[in-house]
């Protein structure tokens, strides 16, 4: 089983740890986020692949929570080519992945997500960075360079990375870090300077 672990008021989840550790010991899963506001830091979103799709969508609904979005090989349109399974040694080996077929329900809510990204590219203003592999069989390239192109942000980002697939993060080496380094440079150049910075 699953188990999150919901903190109270004012506190954090470290005092948690005792619980977790009791649970985890009768082969249960434990996970806890501290989910208190930090008003004077930016807020960025990092989404891959689905996540990068429901990254996009929750920084259009909610413009002004976020400092900026960096997204790695999103699914801004389904690749046609993906109706034949795609298959990854390491994705393959991951028992905590999901290695069953796709349901209906799921294809059809992913095709309806996409198609409101879609209609939402026009209204785009956040700052973004745009990560994708130009051969990857599951999310098209052709939707990334679409919401570069449309969306209006005066700050946004892409790099294609020639003959890279899907997983830019779990690539060959040097691909890696790029996309690490990516990621932690972008952000880090949106960040306010700090006191010491601006001496």
């Amino acid at each position: 089983a699953l188990v999150f672990v919901a903190h109270g008021a004012g506190e954090h989840c470290g005092p948690y740890d005792e619980i977790g550790q009791t649970l985890k010991e009768h082969s249960l899963l434990v996970f806890a986020h501290d989910h208190g506001r930090h008003p004077d830091l930016p807020i960025f979103i990092i989404g891959h692949s689905m996540g990068g799709a429901i990254s996009i969508l929750t920084a259009c609904e909610r413009p002004n929570d976020f400092a900026g979005v960096a997204l790695i090989a999103p699914m801004v349109r389904v690749n046609p080519e993906s109706a034949t399974p795609f298959k990854v040694e390491a994705y393959d080996t991951d028992e905590l992945n999901y290695h069953g077929g796709m349901r209906v329900s799921f294809a059809t809510q992913l095709i309806g997500a996409s198609e409101r990204i879609e209609r939402e590219i026009p209204a785009i203003t956040w700052p973004f960075l745009l990560l994708h592999g130009d051969v990857d069989k599951l999310c098209d390239i052709g939707g990334s360079q679409m919401m570069f192109e449309k969306a209006p942000s005066t700050d946004k980002k892409i790099k294609v990375y020639d003959g890279a697939y899907h997983a830019l993060h779990h690539e060959l080496p040097e691909t890696a870090a790029s996309v690490l380094n990516e990621v932690t440079s972008w952000i880090s150049e949106r960040l306010p300077a700090s006191p010491s910075q601006g001496s």
